[in-house]
């Protein structure tokens, strides 16, 4: 498995937002700024998490955009799975029903599928809060 630059800026994006909600709304020239990524990218990811209702936006000369949510509502999980798609590690666990001819017999399929629980037990762990601790932390501000 192998997250894009769209997931992982998303997570980026959600980050910075985070961290910079006390001032209201964010702009994402200030945000493409501090991450160092591309505007253009960074609009369209956005306009993507506002539409799930993650991110609300704010127009005009204050706007911007700021969490809909508090940080420990957001799972890291949530935020891959809406960019990414499906983590599943092979096609047939994709999707809510196995659709293979040979699951029955597959004698991979318990290990792909215990991988499968394994990663998303891990990325629903996490929250935008604890990587926000984790950012502090790294900068010595707790």
């Amino acid at each position: 498995m192998k997250i894009s630059t769209k997931g992982r800026y998303a997570l980026r994006l959600m980050m910075d937002v985070a961290s910079h909600d006390d001032a209201g709304y964010v702009s994402l020239k200030d945000v493409a700024a501090r991450q160092n990524i591309s505007m253009k990218y960074l609009e369209q990811i956005a306009g993507l998490l506002a539409k799930a209702g993650l991110l609300r936006s704010g127009r005009g000369a204050q706007g911007g955009y700021r969490l809909a949510k508090e940080p420990e509502n957001y799972t890291v999980g949530s935020i891959l799975r809406l960019t990414e798609g499906d983590l599943a590690p092979v096609a047939c666990l994709a999707g809510e029903e196995n659709r293979c001819e040979r699951c029955g017999e597959c004698p991979t399929l318990d290990f792909w599928t215990g991988l499968y629980a394994t990663v998303n037990a891990y990325i629903d762990r996490y929250t935008l809060a604890d990587l926000l601790e984790e950012q502090k932390r790294k900068q010595g501000k707790t």
